[in-house]
């Protein structure tokens, strides 16, 4: 990873210079726009709507539109003129229980890295936090953006995750709320129960894309120049008319799922044991080796210093 951004992280009256990395990555698979005929890359012209020339970068300014049409045009200098306080400080303006923070504010989450001269600071205050059970309400500016953003501490590192304002934030406003729909005791104890029966601790590595798998497939198949084979795409099911009916059906192929599942995790898991235990074995018979063929060269050292005495 490359660092992105450099500041510091300011905490009272304590400084803590960091490095910040982007903490995730998008995985999709990317194209060109391409001449459909021979292939060819698409370029695009940059062209001035009213002279029809084309205009370098270094010609190109931030314009904003007004209502009435006119544009105001915005220079680098106009830029730099405004007071962004926060252009190279995360600046901790409180602390706040993580579950008063609703996840739809959360934008982007960054890796934050001390400097040499930093890191005891950084230990003291990632160790106090995590203490705490808080995280770190704090501001910063990315990108020539001023951003919400909290602190908080995952496997040892600071994770800095940006937040949108309360205004970028759309209010959930559909004509069902307002609707008086009448739901079952019967029907909500089987949904219940089609959840508790689905209940299972979260593992994110038993998930993947397979969109993006069988789109890889199809790349790799026509670099080789063999027949593309389509995966068959799921059947749609259609919306069930008796919602009882589709809820008990829901939990019997829910239970089936979960106890077909069961042996694989044994299974996997069993396997993992076996690998663990040969692991430890090798260590322990490369032990034991080692200690015999130590003993038998104690063994023989005696002999070897009486030859040369004899000698």
């Amino acid at each position: 990873m490359r660092s992105i951004w450099k500041g510091a992280i300011s905490f009272g009256l304590v400084t803590i210079p960091v490095k910040l990395y982007s903490a995730t990555e998008q995985k999709d698979v990317s194209f060109h726009q391409v001449h459909r005929e021979d292939g060819g890359r698409i370029k695009y012209k940059r062209v001035c709507t009213l002279d029809g020339q084309e205009v370098s970068y270094s010609d190109i300014a931030k314009g904003y539109e007004l209502p009435s049409g006119d544009m105001v045009v915005l220079t680098d200098e106009d830029f730099a003129d405004l007071p962004l306080t926060t252009s190279r400080r995360i600046d901790v303006l409180q602390f706040s229980p993580s579950e008063q923070i609703d996840p739809i504010y959360f934008a982007k989450s960054y890796y934050l890295e001390p400097e040499a001269q930093g890191a005891k600071p950084y230990v003291l205050l990632r160790d106090a936090l995590e203490r705490s059970g808080q995280v770190a309400i704090v501001k910063v500016a990315l990108r020539q953006r001023e951003s919400l953003a909290t602190l908080r501490v995952r496997d040892g590192i600071f994770v800095l995750e940006t937040m949108l304002w309360p205004d970028e934030v759309r209010e959930a406003d559909f004509p069902f709320l307002d609707e008086d729909i009448d739901v079952r005791p019967q029907e909500l104890k089987m949904a219940e129960s089609l959840i508790e029966t689905m209940v299972a601790d979260f593992d994110a590595e038993g998930y993947k894309d397979t969109y993006r798998e069988a789109l890889q497939a199809v790349i790799e198949a026509k670099v080789a120049g063999k027949e593309v084979v389509t995966p068959e795409a799921p059947t749609e099911e259609k919306p069930a008319v008796d919602l009882m009916a589709a809820l008990r059906a829901s939990v019997e192929a829910a239970k089936r799922e979960r106890e077909g599942r069961e042996p694989a995790r044994k299974k996997e898991a069993a396997a993992s044991g076996a690998k663990s235990a040969a692991k430890s074995g090798t260590k322990a018979g490369g032990k034991a080796a080692a200690k015999k063929a130590a003993s038998e060269d104690e063994e023989k050292a005696p002999r070897k210093r009486g030859a040369r005495r004899s000698a």
